[in-house]
């Protein structure tokens, strides 16, 4: 778990795209972290964007510019459209191909609809599991 400020993408760590958290994963499997429906899933695979019921948009991206691998290594197991609960399976990527290949395994997960929100609160918790907090939004 890191902080925004610390991904080596001046785009996730300006905060331009919205105020959020990295997290380090430990295999290849993104799972949802929250309940939602996937608004965005792009081609590429490599980033998910998740709607809350209470509206809050959600961008998950795997790595730094893994758009590059064309979809190479990568496995969705949802859809746009899809609804999804907790901990759901929703890309599959093959952790040792991106490292083999040079890239930052950063996962910042950001809220891009922050004009709605007054304050994000990114957990201390430096290892984190399904199911558990990783941010607070008021």
């Amino acid at each position: 778990m890191s902080t925004l400020n610390e991904v080596k993408d001046d785009a996730f760590s300006s905060g331009i795209l919205g105020n959020g958290i990295a997290i380090n994963p430990e295999d290849g499997m993104l799972v949802s972290p929250v309940n939602g429906v996937i608004s965005v899933l792009l081609p590429t695979l490599h980033a998910v964007g998740i709607t809350t019921s209470e509206g809050i948009e959600l961008l998950i991206h795997i790595g730094m510019d893994t758009v590059k691998l064309n979809g190479e290594g990568f496995k969705a197991f949802v859809k746009q459209g899809d609804e999804v609960k907790i901990g759901q399976k929703l890309i599959e990527f093959d952790i040792d191909l991106l490292k083999s290949k040079g890239y930052c395994l950063d996962v910042p997960i950001v809220i891009t609809n922050m004009m709605n929100y007054t304050e994000v609160v990114c957990t201390k918790e430096t290892n984190i599991n399904i199911g558990e907090n990783l941010l607070s939004i008021k």
